[in-house]
This record gives structure tokens, C-alpha cells and sequence, in this order.
């Protein structure tokens, strides 16, 4: 019974194996999900999260504890003869904990904390833009392991088709109404095509495995990848990742001159010291003592000789350029849609052509199988046909396939 149930659920594996399929929308899901690069995400998620706080560290209150102690080779003595006040000790002992709290600063720490935000949109969306480019990869890979799913079908008929003629000539080889020998020029075609077989599984098998990796999910030579249905939109607008990079690269550069120009406002602070020490604040008093000193503090940096100038116009030069980029960027991506159209157009051509001679081809090979049977022609003519019109078919197919990656590719570079 034990030994009947591992054999029923070997089974069942092996049918759900068999039975995978796969889609080229899966396809872009997965590797979206699973490549390595998403990892990155979550790190900078995690970066952010740290250098914020660090930004908001300066609106709390900053602790700083001193000792010292030294030693004077002189020291202030009082020039009255007989004063009773004593001169202080060369020797002398300090320890302060100081207080010091941001009151005003201008709102920089607001708008650094903008500017981090900022900062992490970019580079996750730069992240985005890497892994929508590898749909590309994705569509030649993908459908490289269409066209050779179908060239194998095609191959396996041409075997079949070469099969069962080959019992016909060996029985007109038998009984003399075709030449000998004609077998033997079939056998050595079937030989070829076993190859051929052997070839384009072992290239199959690397396709599958290398879109497997990239993807995270095992795939086999019996999987079954599925043929989209792809439609393009001519009219429809560009909405690539790309685009929106070059936004967010803007507002991280709007957000920066933010801060640059808060730089320069007057900065308030608050402290307090307390300490101990010999002498304290009385320097007259030549003992150990407790003190304290509280306040408030204004910086301002009233001339910087135009560095904040500067650098806020060096920002703006960097918007130019991104929108160089940008201009840039929608040029190119429109010569090489205009392109991919022409691909699509000149296949679509290809097609309609193939089509009619495959036709042609059929007719071809119908009147030679006739001929081979009476004896007319040679097993070699006969072969050369029917490789013909496999050739042919097989043109057919990839012009087929040819066709789906260029819309996919389109669809692609559009952004749809």
C-alpha cells in the first residue's frame, strides 16, 4: 500500500511538472518580484529610515560632558601687600555637563528631511527603470524558446512524414518499381533530422534554464509557454519609468535648493553648563565649588562670499540638464519605435509571402510523392522537395514569432 502511494504521488509531480505552463506577463512579474536587484529596495528603505533619524537628532537636546585638569606654571595673584586673599593653585580641576537645545534653525532640518525623501523616490525608482529594461532580455529569451518549440514540431513532422515514406520505398525497393538504394538515402536524411533534434533540444534546454534564472521560478523542456496575443497602440502615449525618473530627479533638485537656501537664516540656541571645579567661576575663591551657567546663543552667517549663491545656481543648471535628458531620452525612444514599426510592417509582409509559397511548395511535393511512388524521380528530388517546404514552414514560424517580439519589444519601448 506505502509502495502504492509514492508511486501515485511520483505521478502526480511528474503530471503537474508536464503540465506547467507559462505566460510572458508571468514572465515580467516574476522577474520584478525575484531578481536580486529588488533587495535593494528594502536596503534603502532601511538606509533612509537611519539618516532621517539622524536629521532629526537635531531638533533634541545635545549632551556633552568635560573634565580637564592642569597644570599652570603661573598664576593671577592680587598686588595688595597683606591682602588676605590667597593666590590660586597652579594646580586646577574642571568637570562641566553641557546642555544645548536647537530652538530656531530656520526650518533646515525640515527640509533636509524633504530632501532625503526626495533622494530615496530616485533611487528607487531608478531601481524600477533597471528592472523594466529587462523585459527586453525577457521577450528574447521567451520567445527564442517559442521558435524553438515550434521548429521541433515542424522537425518531428518532416521525421514522420520521412518515416512512413520510408516504408514505401523499401516496399517498391522490394518489388523493383523503384531504385535501389533509395531507402538508404532516406535513412541517411532521417539520421540528419536526428541531429537536428538533438541540437535544438540541447539549445532549448540552455534558453530555459538561462530565463529561469532570471525569472526565479524552475521551468523544463516540458513546460509550455504560452503564445500572447499582442496588439500595439500607435497613438497611445510614452509611459516609461524613465519619464518619471527625470521628474523626481527634479523635485530631489528643487528639494535641495530648499535647503541650501535655509542655510543662511539665523540659527537660535539654548544651553546650560554645570560643573565642578577648583576654582569655579569665582576666581577668588581658591577652592572646590559647584557652578552653572545658562543662555542663548545666535548664529547667523551674514557673508559667505556667494558660495550659497553659487551652489543654488549650479542646481538650477542641473535641472537643465536633466530636462536635456529627458528631451534626450523621448527622442531616441521615438526613432526606435518608429523602427520597431517598420519591423512589424516588413514582417507582417514577410508573411503573407510565406504563405503563398508555402502553397506553391505543397503542390510541389504532392506531384514528387507521385512521381517517387511510379519510379520517376530519385529519393534525392524527392527530399529535396519536402526539406524545401519544410524550410519553408519553418520560415513561416519564425517570421510568426519574429513578429510577436516585435510588438512585444514595441509595447515595450512604448511602455504599455
Amino acid at each position: 500500500m506505502k509502495q502504492l502511494i509514492i508511486v501515485l504521488i511520483l505521478l502526480s509531480a511528474l503530471s503537474s511538472v508536464a503540465q506547467q505552463t507559462i505566460t510572458l506577463e508571468e514572465c515580467y512579474t516574476l522577474v520584478t518580484q525575484n531578481y536580486p536587484l529588488v533587495k535593494q529596495s528594502k536596503l534603502l528603505d532601511m538606509q533612509n529610515e537611519l539618516e532621517s533619524d539622524v536629521i532629526s537628532t537635531s531638533r533634541l537636546p545635545q549632551f556633552s560632558l568635560d573634565a580637564q585638569a592642569t597644570y599652570l606654571s603661573d598664576v593671577v595673584e592680587v598686588p595688595i601687600p597683606n591682602s588676605s586673599i590667597e593666590s590660586l593653585n597652579n594646580d586646577q580641576y574642571r568637570a562641566t555637563i553641557s546642555v544645548n537645545q536647537l530652538i530656531y534653525n530656520g526650518g533646515v532640518s525640515g527640509a533636509s528631511l524633504n530632501l532625503k525623501s526626495a533622494q530615496l523616490k530616485t533611487k528607487q525608482k531608478q531601481i524600477e527603470v533597471s528592472l523594466y529594461q529587462l523585459k527586453q532580455q525577457i521577450n528574447q529569451l521567451y520567445f527564442s524558446v517559442l521558435l524553438a518549440q515550434e521548429s521541433k514540431l515542424l522537425l518531428n513532422a518532416k521525421n514522420t512524414q520521412l518515416q512512413a515514406k520510408l516504408k514505401e520505398v523499401q516496399s517498391g525497393v522490394k518489388y523493383g518499381i523503384i531504385l535501389p538504394s533509395s531507402d538508404k538515402i532516406l535513412e541517411a536524411e532521417l539520421l540528419k533530422i536526428s541531429q537536428q533534434l538533438q541540437e535544438l533540444e540541447s539549445n532549448n534546454t540552455t534558453l530555459i534554464e538561462t530565463l529561469s534564472s532570471l525569472i526565479s521560478l524552475p521551468l523544463y523542456t516540458s513546460t509550455l509557454f504560452q503564445s500572447p496575443l499582442l496588439e500595439t497602440q500607435i497613438k497611445s502615449e510614452l509611459n516609461r519609468p524613465e519619464l518619471e525618473l527625470f521628474q523626481l530627479k527634479k523635485e530631489e533638485i528643487e528639494n535641495s535648493e530648499s535647503v541650501l537656501s535655509k542655510q543662511n537664516t539665523p540659527k537660535l540656541f539654548g544651553f546650560a553648563t554645570g560643573g565642578y571645579g577648583n576654582p569655579g567661576l569665582n576666581m577668588l575663591d581658591n577652592s572646590f565649588q559647584t557652578f552653572y551657567t545658562v543662555g542663548f546663543k545666535l548664529n547667523w552667517n551674514i557673508f559667505d562670499w556667494k558660495s550659497n549663491k553659487k551652489q543654488r545656481e549650479s542646481l538650477l543648471i542641473n535641472k537643465d540638464i536633466v530636462d536635456n535628458e529627458t528631451e534626450i531620452f523621448k527622442l531616441n525612444t521615438t526613432i526606435e519605435l518608429n523602427q520597431q514599426q517598420k519591423e512589424i510592417t516588413k514582417i507582417e509582409a514577410f508573411i503573407i509571402s510565406d504563405l503563398s509559397i508555402i502553397t506553391l511548395r505543397k503542390e510541389v511535393l504532392k506531384a514528387a510523392d507521385s512521381q517517387l511512388k511510379n519510379g520517376v524521380i530519385t529519393s534525392s528530388a524527392y527530399i529535396t522537395e519536402l526539406t524545401n517546404l519544410y524550410e519553408d514552414e519553418n520560415t513561416l514560424v519564425k517570421h510568426k514569432i519574429q513578429l510577436q517580439l516585435a510588438k512585444a519589444n514595441y509595447n515595450v519601448i512604448k511602455g504599455l
